[in-house]
């Protein structure tokens, strides 16, 4: 799980203190007049001149970049939550995630239990031209050991990551050998996958998780519903929890598909950004389609649109719980020197004129709570704790009322699963990280025959024929940990699939090992399932 969760001056404001404190204008201290026909006309042109000032005046040396790259997020902050500076090197990350592409080694991997394990390795990459496979343990990166030291995952990935063309050198452990093998990587440009997953749940009812809208988010999309159609599709839940979004047009174009009328879609309007309507074109290529999407709190942006889209036209159902608000426009605003401001130019409001944005008027530290505040007032448990105003009411062509003010409320609310957090035996194997120990050292033990797996039925085929969960008490037993018997059913209920599907996820399937088997333990996809059921059946 993700653990996230002063008085700030302008830069006027530091300007003003610093030219004060050192030019001598500060109340109390001694002046000196340099008012030299100096004219000021606006907070902008006081600024500069205040700057040149410190520039051409001030008593010691000073970097005047330095002085306007630490002031210009003091100005920033004094704006919405989602105006944000970028430093050169925190831009290029954040385009990399948005563009499609990086420039690496092209493997996955997991940290866990202090060991950087090698998940997957893109076929033809750079990482798999130079012999690193799957089950990999990487122990040095250039030199820098990156085992048993606790260097978490971003680390790694800094250190893999580079220009194409340039190498690096990692020392890996692989089971079966006694010493470590030394490889040598080329980089290259790696392709960002923007759908975990894309797969047919039953004869009629495909699934895609997607996990973010970038440059190429509605051709992955659009190749993967297309393939899912040619098996069978006729009803599509598509899965936008904990996508945080990206980029308006491809929500916009994932939307369109869906509409065979042309219809409004989303339109943006702010003070100096005139309206701008965004409509289908009538020629949805998945009109046909039944449609839910899944959401949660994390759910936000570009998620939050296509969400709106289907909801307000009665297209489709929403399920899940209340979305995460944010629903304004950021243009990107990119400087010479590499770094780039994302400047919130207009809000964003689904057809049926409702803006999702939450508020922020109390402060950004109140904002960032916010999630907090929800779990406080049990909202993630319970619909019944959700409160929205009148004035927020709207109601689609059909008459079903929805409500702007702060994200997205499903037309189905399910709540949050706590049922690991009930029972004992799960707290315990949960604080020694037993779980994905496990995997780890099962997927060791069938290495040979985990790499060789190429399709589900086979990796089915091969675990049912096993005793994982059982296998795992007794792993569980070896740390001290045994389950009651009054726990034993719920608990296998629960775990057989989960340590299925990860087992599932090291092999070469990666997440189509996973999901067919997470599905089962996934109440909010179970929720999307039973109503498409329903729906037959009342037909």
């Amino acid at each position: 799980m993700k653990n996230k969760f002063t008085a700030i001056h302008t830069l006027l404001s530091v300007i003003i203190i610093i030219s004060a404190a050192y030019l001598g204008f500060k109340l109390g201290t001694n002046r000196m007049s340099i008012s030299q026909g100096i004219e000021v006309k606006t907070p902008i042109s006081k600024i500069n001149k205040i700057l040149q000032l410190i520039s051409e005046r001030y008593v010691d040396s000073i970097s005047i970049d330095n002085l306007v790259e630490s002031s210009i997020p003091m100005i920033i902050e004094h704006l919405d939550p989602h105006s944000t500076y970028f430093v050169a090197e925190d831009l290029k990350v954040l385009d990399e995630s948005l563009q499609g592409s990086f420039e690496g080694v092209g493997v996955t991997f997991n940290v866990s239990n202090d060991t950087i394990l090698v998940v997957n390795v893109i076929e033809g990459g750079p990482a798999n031209r130079a012999g690193v496979e799957a089950g990999d343990r990487i122990i040095r990166i250039n030199d820098s050991v990156v085992a048993g030291n606790k260097t978490d995952a971003d680390n790694v990935k800094k250190m893999l990551r580079g220009e194409t063309g340039s190498k690096v050198s990692i020392d890996i452990q692989r089971h079966g050998f006694d010493r470590e093998i030394p490889i040598i990587i080329t980089r290259a440009k790696i392709p960002v996958k923007s759908i975990d997953v894309a797969y047919m749940i039953n004869d009629s009812t495909g699934f895609i998780k997607l996990s973010t809208f970038s440059r190429n988010t509605y051709g992955d999309f659009i190749a993967a519903a297309s393939k899912l159609k040619k098996n069978g599709m006729k009803k599509l839940i598509l899965d936008l929890r904990d996508n945080t979004g990206g980029y308006m047009e491809q929500a916009i174009k994932i939307a369109n598909d869906f509409f065979s009328d042309k219809v409004l879609i989303v339109y943006t309007e702010g003070y100096n950004y005139k309206r701008e309507n965004f409509y289908s074109s009538g020629k949805g290529r998945l009109a046909d389609i039944e449609i839910s999407i899944l959401i949660n709190e994390i759910t936000a942006s570009a998620s939050e649109i296509l969400s709106g889209a289907i909801q307000d036209n009665d297209r489709g159902l929403i399920i899940g719980r209340r979305s995460f608000g944010k629903g304004l426009v950021q243009m990107p605003i990119p400087f010479d020197d590499g770094s780039g401001l994302n400047l919130t130019i207009g809000r964003y409001h689904t057809p049926t004129g409702r803006c999702i944005q939450k508020p922020y008027d109390k402060g950004l530290e109140q904002y960032n709570h916010d999630l907090y505040d929800r779990l406080l007032n049990n909202e993630f448990f319970a619909a019944d704790n959700i409160h929205f105003n009148d004035s927020l009411k709207y109601a689609t062509p059909k008459g079903k009322t929805v409500y702007g003010g702060g994200g997205i409320m499903p037309d189905i609310f399910v709540a949050f699963d706590t049922i690991e957090v009930a029972h004992d035996f799960f707290r315990k194997i949960s604080q020694k990280n037993l779980v994905h120990s496990f995997v780890m050292n099962y997927t060791d033990k069938n290495r040979e025959l985990i790499n060789s797996i190429t399709y589900f039925e086979q990796l089915d085929g091969f675990l049912e024929t096993q005793h994982v969960f059982d296998e795992f008490l007794n792993y569980a037993a070896t740390f001290g940990i045994r389950i009651k018997n009054s726990e034993l059913a719920e608990a296998k209920k629960i775990l057989d699939p989960e340590l299925k599907g990860l087992i599932g996820r090291n092999t070469p399937l990666d997440n189509e090992g996973f999901y067919p088997y997470y599905e089962k333990i996934d109440v909010t996809l179970q929720k999307a399932i039973d109503c498409f059921t329903k729906h037959e059946e009342n037909d």
